[in-house]
């Protein structure tokens, strides 16, 4: 199939982005790497009247690392983000997550503010954001706000963005820990493709070395990713036993709402979470042990 009708502007600044998304409210939609609206558009899942490009705004793709965050601009392609070496030492998950999106050529074009979003709720970098409870910068004419991850993701490839609001920068959290780990996980029919479930985890430990820090989630298992602060808080103080952490792993399947479709059903997913959150703890658990 091809896309329904529609027309294009390439926006110069973030100014004139936001100008055009309130000028065109609803029908206006952003465009920046296209790996995954242009395929929706093409199916005839996405018909926005208005394509508002921001491929050429030199202020959205930066990587800046400061004391306690990373801020990154919302076209950052992920392929730079992927092969930022200083980024990967301090905010590692981020690293080990894009491993799993899509392929090589997926990565080259698209950017990290477009995978969020998308808000597709199996995709990876939801889910580390929920993890990490990254904070996304909008921006509408010449006022700004910020949400965390837990109030910008509100349901399946749905945000809380409005429609005159460009993302425009991701502030990921940086653990001053020096003995932190962490771990990205996922099972999919084949590699690059849709997650059936992911799991992502990363923890700090203490001189002696118990849990000083925890946080994990799952992507696939509800209608947005899924993050479990509660949970990991109870790890806290304890040695990431592999008790500690499969009962942590099995409260969170339990907790998670997975859907059934073609490709598994909820049991099996539900199944699937307990599995892989355990496993990324466990990883997680391993790097923060190493020296």
């Amino acid at each position: 199939m091809k896309a329904a009708p529609f027309e294009y502007t390439r926006a110069a600044s973030v100014g004139e982005a936001c100008e055009l998304l309130a000028r065109h409210g609803d029908a206006a939609k952003i465009i920046a790497g296209g790996q995954s609206l242009v395929p929706m558009m093409a199916m005839r899942l996405a018909r926005p009247g208005w394509l508002v490009d921001i491929n050429e705004i030199p202020a959205l793709k930066f990587i800046k690392i400061e004391k306690d965050i990373a801020r990154m601009g919302a076209c950052t392609r992920q392929c730079v983000v992927e092969r930022d070496q200083t980024l990967a030492a301090r905010a590692p998950l981020l690293a080990q997550a894009l491993a799993w999106v899509g392929h090589v050529q997926t990565r080259n074009r698209g950017t990290v503010g477009g995978s969020l979003a998308h808000a597709d709720p199996c995709a990876e970098l939801p889910l580390v954001a929920q993890v990490l409870g990254a904070r996304m910068v909008l921006r509408s004419g010449s006022r700004t706000r910020s949400l965390d991850a837990a109030d910008f993701f509100a349901g399946p490839m749905a945000t809380s963005a409005r429609a005159d609001e460009c993302l425009e920068e991701i502030h990921w959290p940086i653990w001053p820990e020096k003995r932190t780990g962490s771990a990205f996980t996922e099972i999919s029919v084949r590699h690059g493709d849709f997650a059936l479930v992911s799991a992502a985890a990363q923890v700090a430990l203490d001189d002696k070395g118990r849990c000083a820090r925890a946080a994990f989630g799952l992507g696939g298992a509800g209608g947005t990713p899924l993050a479990f602060p509660k949970i990991a808080e109870r790890l806290v103080g304890t040695k990431l036993e592999d008790s500690d952490v499969r009962d942590a792993a099995n409260t969170a399947a339990a907790e998670s709402e997975p859907g059934n479709d073609l490709h598994a059903s909820a049991e099996y997913r539900r199944h699937l979470a307990g599995v892989l959150a355990a496993r990324a703890l466990r990883e997680a658990r391993e790097r923060a042990r190493s020296p």
